[in-house]
Order: structure tokens, then C-alpha cells, then sequence
């Protein structure tokens, strides 16, 4: 089966954190558009009390489907693609372009939004960072197609190590569900 590369589509609304979908915010109300976050704070509040219960996950593959993974400093043996949260009044594509800059050291030419958007729990040792009651989180996903591998800048306070593999060495390596989820995508 050969490899295909990812396709802008909507999907229905993202799932629970049993996968299913929900179509419901990260503070549980219903609709709202892609990169809009109900929760966000109140006039004057920056924000920098709680963290943003949004973040993006960038996949970055060459057109051999090798496929970047970082491994995180903590938990140690947690490899994932690039990610990160969206900062209060930050688009998704904003965060992407700064969290790939930030962790790699690599440019946004070329970043495509792949129109997914997915919901899970966050960990309850996480959960302290986020405003009380803030349980779930949305995560957008974004792919950037490289022509060949580049070297890679990493930023020591967030990784350790850094890989190149192969798309099916990758989907066994990467930590969360919806990482593989995203990587499986590049497959036909």
C-alpha cells in the first residue's frame, strides 16, 4: 500500500477522549469556529494564569515520508511530533508557525492546516495548569511537507533527542493517540 498525502477534509467535530465524536469546546459548551476558544479570559486577564486548553500538533514528513519525532524531556521515552499550546489570542496557525520555529528551528514555509481538529483529556498531573474545571483539550493539526530531511535545532528545555524514521517506524514510536492518529493519515 502506498503512502498518499494528507487531505485538507473536515471532519464532523472532534472526538471525546474515547475517540468519539463530540462536536463540544475544551470548557464543554457546544459549536463555535476552529480556533475560537470560549474559555479565553475576561477583559484585562492576559491569560498567563492558566494555560490555554488548545494546542496544535505538526507533523513534518519529506516527500519520502520520513517523518521528524522529538522526543519530550518530560515524561522521558515520550516521542511525539512538533506540538505545543495556543497562547490566549493566538490563531492555530500563528502557534504552529511559532511552536515548529521554537522546537526545530524550522521554517513555516509550506505548513497546511489539515482541517482536523481532535478533543482528549488532559492528564490529571496537567491538569493545575489549566483554569479549575478545564478537563479536555483541542489539539488542530497542521502537516509540513519537506523535499529531504534538514537538520534540526532542538530547544533543550522541551526535548532531548530528535529522530528521523520511516512513516510506519514513526506510527510505532509516537506516544499519543492522536500523533499516530495523524501520521496514519499520510498512508494512500
Amino acid at each position: 500500500m502506498a503512502p498518499r498525502r494528507p487531505t485538507r477534509g473536515a471532519d464532523p467535530a472532534p472526538p471525546d477522549a474515547a475517540g468519539r465524536a463530540s462536536g463540544r469546546q475544551p470548557d464543554g459548551r457546544a459549536g463555535g469556529r476552529r480556533g475560537e476558544h470560549h474559555g479565553a479570559p475576561a477583559a484585562g486577564d492576559s491569560g498567563s494564569r492558566f494555560k490555554r486548553p488548545e494546542s496544535v500538533l505538526v507533523v513534518v514528513y519529506t516527500r519520502t515520508f520520513d517523518c521528524l519525532l522529538l522526543e519530550r524531556l518530560q515524561p522521558p521515552g515520550f516521542w511525539q511530533s512538533v506540538t505545543g499550546s495556543l497562547q490566549w489570542g493566538e490563531s492555530a496557525a500563528e502557534a504552529a508557525a511559532r511552536e515548529l520555529r521554537e522546537e526545530t528551528g524550522l521554517d513555516a514555509d509550506g505548513l497546511r492546516d489539515a482541517g482536523v481538529s481532535r478533543r482528549f483529556a488532559i492528564l490529571p498531573e496537567w491538569r493545575a495548569r489549566y483554569a479549575p474545571g478545564v478537563a479536555y483539550n483541542v489539539e488542530h493539526l497542521w502537516y509540513l511537507e519537506l523535499p529531504e530531511r534538514r537538520p534540526v535545532a532542538l530547544n533543550p528545555r522541551e526535548h532531548a533527542d530528535c529522530r528521523w524514521l520511516a512513516l510506519e517506524d514513526a506510527i510505532a514510536t509516537v506516544s499519543s493517540w492522536t500523533n499516530r492518529e495523524a501520521l496514519e493519515r499520510l498512508r494512500t
